[in-house]
């Protein structure tokens, strides 16, 4: 009897032990008040607000969040439309290091299929949307890739031609980077491809080629110092979809994302839309500047035309489906290693990955959207990030005292993150890799977001390095509160510790 009560009493611990974990486990949250329209690509604005597209259409809307900091208790309102013509599916686009946000070109645009080079820039300072004239020359863009280099530059491809062109900010003109001058070597078209940022100050941008031979594993860097692709070696397995193993007829060239990890890998989908063959996938060490295979995609799934996007703990989230276009999407999280299996959204299938949409909150969490719906979620993950990977603010390197309307400045370490935050490749782009600064008042609990804008690079994990960003403190009709509060500086949803701030009118 007292060795059956013994073992009662170890059951009863064990499952007591068990009960955080349970309930700290994954979830998915829907939004309290859902969009009211269809949705499209999202970008994460420096004032702490999301711009949300509505899809295929000119117009744009504003998810912000409550007063503590949670989007699925959050507030929509109407943005300014863009300008007059321009609708686009399919397309680049970013948020700059002074706080504007771009957007580049269109498979489609107005519904017509036609790679546009049309492209809009929207200030929040004067919440205006501004005509951007194409690269010289251009008269497509497309569902084109795009990045912002370290140095803060925004780098633009042509869809469907093996060239690019860099943005001046100031006059909002363009230079134009051809295989004879500042885009030599390119192996391919940069159709069907996205960019990977790669970790420090001098760091390159990875790519995955997707026109070579029918069994081609060719992969790239670009240094923009130098102007020149170079060869990043064999990704061992294919990645992109040249149907290799089903006779090679019809290639869609379709790749899945490729997302930097804090350890300093990344971890690169691919596409196989052969019904009797999943998606590989394949790990590049940054370190050693070698890929190694991974592990084949579950249920022969691919990620052809898919979103994925870091998580705090360093797992990604992917989305999957089986073959280009088809149901169901069926999301993943990989730790690493393997695939791991995870609740899966209420109401999402019958659908695929081509209309998923990705975006590091900076709760930590994952924005997911499904374009062409008025379907949101939000994925809360188990996991954490390690110490090492929160920004730091230096003592002295921020205001004690600030004022609504002040612009002021804070530095620290990995203002920018580890890696760019959530990926998609040549249709959508959504990074995150730059500081957000929320501040949190004492009496209140409450939390509201400063501007941030003017950000000293936007590198990745650039270790001891000396980052900085300015910074305005909103009005008080944007949530501002006076009194004594603490601040943190967060980069894709990581917060660094907190700092005694005084908000004054």
């Amino acid at each position: 009897m007292q060795r059956l009560q013994v073992q009662i009493n170890r059951m009863l611990m064990l499952l007591i032990l068990a009960l955080p974990a349970l309930a700290g486990a994954q979830t998915w949250i829907t939004l309290n008040t859902p969009p009211q329209f269809n949705v499209g690509t999202a970008l994460q604005l420096t004032d702490g607000t999301v711009m949300v597209q509505e899809a295929k259409t000119s117009n744009w809307w504003r998810l912000t969040p409550d007063n503590l900091g949670r989007y699925n208790f959050g507030t929509w309102s109407v943005m300014p439309s863009m300008p007059a013509g321009y609708a686009p599916t399919y397309y680049a686009s970013a948020v700059l290091p002074d706080g504007r946000a771009i957007v580049e070109g269109g498979e489609d645009n107005n519904g017509i299929q036609d790679w546009t080079n049309l492209g809009a820039i929207y200030d929040p300072f004067t919440n205006t949307w501004t005509n951007m004239l194409p690269p010289s020359g251009w008269t497509k863009i497309g569902d084109a890739a795009s990045v912002v280099l370290p140095d803060g530059t925004f780098m633009l491809t042509n869809c469907c031609a093996t060239e690019a062109a860099l943005l001046d900010p100031t006059t909002l003109t363009w230079t134009v980077l051809t295989s004879a001058s500042g885009y030599k070597g390119k192996f391919d078209s940069n159709n069907e491809e996205g960019f990977t940022l790669l970790p420090g100050i001098s760091a390159g941008v990875l790519t995955v080629d997707t026109h070579g031979s029918l069994t081609a594993t060719n992969s790239e860097i670009y240094n923009s110092s130098a102007g020149a692709w170079s060869s990043a070696g064999s990704t061992v397995q294919q990645l992109w979809d040249s149907r290799a193993d089903c006779g090679g007829t019809k290639p869609t060239h379709e790749i899945g994302p490729a997302v930097l990890r804090p350890n300093g890998t990344v971890f690169a989908t691919g596409s196989n839309t052969c019904p009797s063959t999943a998606g590989h996938t394949a790990i590049y060490n940054t370190a050693t500047a070698l890929w190694s295979a991974g592990p084949d995609i579950p249920s022969l799934n691919d990620a052809a035309d898919a979103p994925a996007s870091i998580l705090p703990d360093g797992n990604v989230l992917v989305d999957t489906n089986p073959g280009w276009g088809k149901s169901p999407s069926t999301l993943y999280e990989f730790n690493g290693t393997n695939f791991v299996n995870i609740p899966q959204p209420v109401g999402l299938n019958p659908s695929n990955t081509e209309g998923a949409r990705m975006l590091v909150l900076p709760s930590g969490n994952v924005l997911f959207l499904h374009a062409g719906t008025p379907q949101v979620w939000i994925y809360k993950p188990k996991g954490t990030y390690k110490t090492a990977w929160r920004p730091t603010i230096c003592p002295g390197c921020y205001p004690a005292i600030c004022h609504v309307g002040g612009t002021y400045t804070v530095s620290g370490t990995q203002f920018n993150g580890l890696t760019q935050g959530a990926a998609y490749g040549d249709d959508a782009q959504s990074a995150t890799n730059y500081p957000l600064v929320q501040i949190t008042n004492n009496a209140t609990g409450h939390k509201f977001f400063a501007r941030t804008h003017n950000h000293s690079t936007m590198a990745i994990a650039t270790g001891g390095l000396a980052t900085s960003t300015e910074f305005d403190i909103l009005p008080v009709s944007s949530g501002t509160e006076f009194g004594d509060s603490t601040m943190v500086v967060i980069a894709n949803g990581i917060p660094s510790l907190p700092v005694g701030i005084t908000v004054q009118d």
